[in-house]
C-alpha cells in the first residue's frame, strides 16, 4: 500500500528525470575516460537516444528499470496496477518501435539497463566500443 497521498505521489513522480541521468553521466564520464568520444547527447532521432554517435551511426539508449519493465529486476507496483500496466506497455512499444525506425535508417540502437550500468559498466563499455568500431 502506497504511504503517499495523491498529491504527495504525483509531485514525486513529475521529479523524475528524463534527460542528464544519474546513470547517464556515470556511463559518459566512463566512456570519456576511457577515451570514447564524438558522440551527441539527445539527438533527435526516434526515441532520443541518450548518446548518438553519428558518423559510425550508433544510437545508445540507458534504459531505467522500472521505466522500461527490465525482466531482471522490475518490481510492479502494488497501487493503481491498471494504469502501471498501460504505462509499461506504451513504453516497451515505443522501445520497439524506435529501434524499428532507428534501423530503418542505418543507425543501430544498443539499449543497456540499468542495473548492467551500475552492476558492469565496463561489460557495456566493451559492448559500446565493439559496435562503434565496426
Amino acid at each position: 500500500m502506497d504511504t503517499m497521498t495523491k498529491q504527495e505521489r504525483s509531485r514525486c513522480m513529475s521529479q523524475v528525470k528524463g534527460k542528464n541521468t544519474k546513470l547517464e553521466i556515470i556511463f559518459r564520464r566512463f566512456i570519456w575516460k576511457k577515451g570514447l568520444s564524438g558522440y551527441r547527447l539527445h539527438a533527435k532521432l526516434p526515441g532520443r537516444p541518450d548518446l548518438f554517435f553519428g558518423p559510425k551511426r550508433v544510437a545508445v539508449f540507458i534504459d531505467g528499470c522500472f521505466w522500461h519493465k527490465c525482466p531482471v529486476c522490475f518490481k510492479s507496483p502494488k497501487t493503481n496496477k491498471k494504469f502501471w500496466n498501460a504505462k509499461m506497455r506504451q513504453n516497451i512499444e515505443r522501445d520497439l518501435n524506435s529501434d524499428i525506425k532507428l534501423k530503418e535508417m542505418g543507425i543501430e540502437p544498443i539499449r543497456f539497463w540499468g542495473h548492467e550500468i551500475k552492476e558492469n559498466i565496463g561489460s557495456c563499455y566493451k559492448k559500446l566500443r565493439k559496435t562503434v568500431d565496426k
